[in-house]
């Protein structure tokens, strides 16, 4: 039976309770902060890749010069 938008349970008219809201109100904020959580480590993550990949980038470039500068005297010395 319904009365007023509410249904019966084992008999008895449903109700909340403070404390019963409370752990409610408390899992949905914990679940949003978890959410920004793994939002905020998604964007660190990608951060850190594009991060690397300059890294790496620098690191050729400068094994690039390095043999560069290595192999000019060699060429010069050719006829």
């Amino acid at each position: 039976m319904a009365d007023g938008g509410r249904t019966e349970r084992y008999g008895f008219e449903s109700f909340d309770c403070a404390p019963a809201l409370r752990l409610e109100a408390h899992e949905r904020v914990a679940a949003l902060q978890f959410e920004s959580l793994n939002r905020r480590l998604d964007k660190i993550e990608a951060l850190m890749e594009r991060l690397e990949k300059r890294l790496w980038l620098t690191v050729y470039g400068v094994v690039g010069v390095i043999l560069a500068q290595a192999f000019q005297p060699l060429l010069q010395n050719m006829p």
